[in-house]
Protein backbone atom coordinates (compact mmCIF):
# COMPACT_ATOMS: atom_id res chain seq x y z
CA UNK A 1 0.00 0.00 0.00
CA UNK A 2 2.53 2.83 1.03
CA UNK A 3 4.49 1.68 -2.22
CA UNK A 4 1.28 2.47 -4.47
CA UNK A 5 0.88 5.78 -2.48
CA UNK A 6 4.66 6.65 -2.99
CA UNK A 7 3.85 5.64 -7.09
CA UNK A 8 0.50 7.85 -7.17
CA UNK A 9 2.00 10.92 -5.69
CA UNK A 10 4.92 10.62 -7.77
CA UNK A 11 2.65 10.52 -11.05
CA UNK A 12 1.20 13.78 -10.14
CA UNK A 13 1.85 16.81 -12.50
CA UNK A 14 2.95 19.57 -10.04
CA UNK A 15 5.83 16.80 -8.70
CA UNK A 16 6.87 15.68 -12.26
CA UNK A 17 7.07 19.64 -12.79
CA UNK A 18 9.70 19.07 -9.64
CA UNK A 19 11.38 16.86 -11.15
CA UNK A 20 11.62 18.32 -14.70
CA UNK A 21 12.92 21.36 -13.06
CA UNK A 22 15.20 18.58 -10.95
CA UNK A 23 16.59 17.58 -14.39
CA UNK A 24 17.83 20.72 -15.71
CA UNK A 25 20.51 20.59 -13.35
CA UNK A 26 22.85 18.67 -15.20
CA UNK A 27 21.58 20.87 -18.75
CA UNK A 28 22.82 24.08 -16.74
CA UNK A 29 26.35 22.67 -15.59
CA UNK A 30 27.06 21.29 -19.16
CA UNK A 31 25.99 24.56 -20.77
CA UNK A 32 28.61 26.31 -17.84
CA UNK A 33 31.16 24.18 -18.10
CA UNK A 34 30.79 21.72 -21.10
CA UNK A 35 29.66 24.64 -23.90
CA UNK A 36 31.21 27.41 -22.41
CA UNK A 37 27.98 29.41 -23.02
CA UNK A 38 27.40 31.78 -20.05
CA UNK A 39 24.37 32.95 -21.95
CA UNK A 40 22.30 29.93 -22.60
CA UNK A 41 23.44 28.74 -18.98
CA UNK A 42 21.76 32.00 -17.39
CA UNK A 43 18.77 31.94 -19.26
CA UNK A 44 18.09 28.34 -18.51
CA UNK A 45 18.94 29.13 -14.51
CA UNK A 46 16.34 32.20 -14.43
CA UNK A 47 13.91 30.10 -16.02
CA UNK A 48 14.43 27.62 -13.14
CA UNK A 49 14.34 30.52 -11.01
CA UNK A 50 11.31 31.99 -12.31
CA UNK A 51 9.51 28.37 -12.57
CA UNK A 52 10.05 28.35 -8.42
CA UNK A 53 6.28 28.49 -7.73
CA UNK A 54 4.72 26.90 -10.64
CA UNK A 55 4.83 23.28 -8.72
CA UNK A 56 3.45 24.61 -5.70
CA UNK A 57 0.72 26.66 -8.05
CA UNK A 58 -0.82 23.47 -10.12
CA UNK A 59 -0.67 21.34 -6.34
CA UNK A 60 -3.00 23.60 -5.21
CA UNK A 61 -4.90 24.47 -8.75
CA UNK A 62 -5.38 20.99 -9.41
CA UNK A 63 -6.04 19.37 -6.19
CA UNK A 64 -2.65 17.43 -6.28
CA UNK A 65 -0.98 18.50 -3.18
CA UNK A 66 0.84 15.88 -1.51
CA UNK A 67 3.22 14.79 1.45
CA UNK A 68 6.03 13.86 -1.27
CA UNK A 69 5.38 17.25 -2.65
CA UNK A 70 5.45 19.33 0.16
CA UNK A 71 9.09 17.46 0.99
CA UNK A 72 10.44 17.12 -2.19
CA UNK A 73 9.83 21.10 -3.59
CA UNK A 74 12.00 22.76 -1.02
CA UNK A 75 14.35 19.67 -1.29
CA UNK A 76 14.67 20.49 -4.99
CA UNK A 77 14.64 24.67 -4.42
CA UNK A 78 17.68 24.13 -1.95
CA UNK A 79 19.52 21.24 -4.47
CA UNK A 80 19.26 24.11 -7.50
CA UNK A 81 20.58 26.88 -5.25
CA UNK A 82 23.50 24.65 -4.04
CA UNK A 83 23.96 23.32 -7.55
CA UNK A 84 23.66 26.87 -9.38
CA UNK A 85 26.13 28.32 -6.76
CA UNK A 86 28.70 26.03 -6.59
CA UNK A 87 29.36 25.50 -10.04
CA UNK A 88 29.57 29.35 -10.50
CA UNK A 89 31.89 29.96 -7.47
CA UNK A 90 33.83 27.07 -9.64
CA UNK A 91 33.49 29.15 -13.05
CA UNK A 92 34.62 32.25 -11.52
CA UNK A 93 30.95 34.25 -12.49
CA UNK A 94 30.27 35.22 -8.78
CA UNK A 95 32.36 37.19 -6.48
CA UNK A 96 33.99 34.77 -3.83
CA UNK A 97 32.59 36.60 -0.72
CA UNK A 98 29.00 36.90 -2.38
CA UNK A 99 28.89 33.11 -3.37
CA UNK A 100 29.97 31.63 0.07
CA UNK A 101 27.68 34.26 1.95
CA UNK A 102 24.84 33.06 0.45
CA UNK A 103 25.44 29.31 0.45
CA UNK A 104 26.64 29.37 4.44
CA UNK A 105 22.98 31.08 4.88
CA UNK A 106 21.69 27.70 2.36
CA UNK A 107 23.70 25.09 4.23
CA UNK A 108 22.51 26.54 7.89
CA UNK A 109 19.37 25.91 7.12
CA UNK A 110 19.41 22.58 5.44
CA UNK A 111 21.22 21.60 8.84
CA UNK A 112 19.00 23.49 11.09
CA UNK A 113 16.10 21.57 9.33
CA UNK A 114 17.51 18.01 9.77
CA UNK A 115 18.32 18.72 13.73
CA UNK A 116 15.10 20.19 14.20
CA UNK A 117 13.62 16.99 12.16
CA UNK A 118 15.89 14.53 14.35
CA UNK A 119 14.10 16.21 17.78
CA UNK A 120 10.37 15.29 16.04
CA UNK A 121 9.95 18.67 15.41
CA UNK A 122 7.70 19.45 12.50
CA UNK A 123 8.07 20.97 9.28
CA UNK A 124 7.84 24.88 10.14
CA UNK A 125 6.67 25.88 6.76
CA UNK A 126 8.25 29.36 4.80
CA UNK A 127 7.89 32.38 5.87
CA UNK A 128 7.98 35.97 3.60
CA UNK A 129 11.25 37.08 4.17
CA UNK A 130 12.90 34.42 3.55
CA UNK A 131 11.17 33.18 0.83
CA UNK A 132 11.57 36.32 -1.56
CA UNK A 133 15.21 36.52 -0.55
CA UNK A 134 15.94 33.48 -2.03
CA UNK A 135 13.50 34.51 -5.02
CA UNK A 136 15.38 37.33 -5.20
CA UNK A 137 18.80 35.21 -5.41
CA UNK A 138 17.58 33.01 -8.11
CA UNK A 139 17.27 36.01 -10.19
CA UNK A 140 21.07 37.52 -9.20
CA UNK A 141 23.07 34.40 -10.03
CA UNK A 142 21.75 34.23 -13.63
CA UNK A 143 22.30 38.16 -13.77
CA UNK A 144 25.73 37.83 -13.12
CA UNK A 145 25.91 35.08 -15.51
CA UNK A 146 24.70 36.87 -18.15
CA UNK A 147 27.34 39.70 -17.08
CA UNK A 148 30.19 37.63 -17.76
CA UNK A 149 28.42 36.61 -21.10
CA UNK A 150 29.85 37.51 -24.48
CA UNK A 151 26.55 40.02 -25.09
CA UNK A 152 26.81 43.57 -26.01
CA UNK A 153 26.06 45.26 -23.09
CA UNK A 154 27.04 42.89 -20.47
CA UNK A 155 27.86 45.36 -17.57
CA UNK A 156 24.55 46.10 -17.81
CA UNK A 157 23.60 43.01 -16.35
CA UNK A 158 26.49 42.52 -13.85
CA UNK A 159 25.27 45.64 -12.12
CA UNK A 160 21.67 44.66 -12.21
CA UNK A 161 22.63 41.52 -10.60
CA UNK A 162 24.30 43.66 -7.62
CA UNK A 163 21.05 45.70 -7.63
CA UNK A 164 18.81 42.50 -7.12
CA UNK A 165 21.42 40.40 -5.03
CA UNK A 166 22.79 42.57 -2.49
CA UNK A 167 19.12 43.75 -1.10
CA UNK A 168 17.80 39.60 -1.64
CA UNK A 169 20.97 38.28 0.45
CA UNK A 170 20.16 40.88 3.51
CA UNK A 171 16.63 39.67 3.13
CA UNK A 172 17.28 35.60 2.80
CA UNK A 173 19.61 36.50 5.71
CA UNK A 174 16.51 38.09 8.20
CA UNK A 175 14.42 35.44 6.91
CA UNK A 176 16.96 32.50 8.08
CA UNK A 177 16.90 34.79 11.67
CA UNK A 178 13.28 34.13 11.38
CA UNK A 179 13.60 30.48 11.09
CA UNK A 180 15.64 30.29 13.76
CA UNK A 181 13.57 31.90 16.05
CA UNK A 182 10.75 29.62 15.10
CA UNK A 183 12.62 26.49 15.76
CA UNK A 184 13.58 27.62 19.01
CA UNK A 185 9.89 28.14 19.92
CA UNK A 186 9.57 25.07 18.37
CA UNK A 187 12.23 23.22 20.25
CA UNK A 188 10.63 24.85 23.60
CA UNK A 189 7.50 23.94 23.40
CA UNK A 190 8.29 20.07 23.33
CA UNK A 191 6.64 18.14 26.33
CA UNK A 192 9.79 16.30 27.15
CA UNK A 193 13.07 17.29 25.13
CA UNK A 194 15.26 15.37 26.67
CA UNK A 195 13.09 12.39 26.21
CA UNK A 196 12.37 13.09 22.10
CA UNK A 197 16.35 13.92 22.16
CA UNK A 198 16.76 10.24 23.18
CA UNK A 199 14.32 9.12 20.75
CA UNK A 200 16.16 10.64 18.08
CA UNK A 201 19.41 9.65 19.00
CA UNK A 202 18.21 6.01 19.26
Amino acid sequence: MVAESLRRQLRTIPNLVTFLRLGCIPIFCWLLFGLDNRLAAGILLGALGASDFVDGYLARRLDQATELGAILDPVADRFMFFAAAISMLVSGDVALWFGITALVREFGLSVGTVALAARRVGWLGVNAWGKAGSFGLMFAFPLFLLGQADIPGAGAWTIAGWVSGIPSLAIAWYGAYLYVLAGRRALAALPDTGTAGSSADS
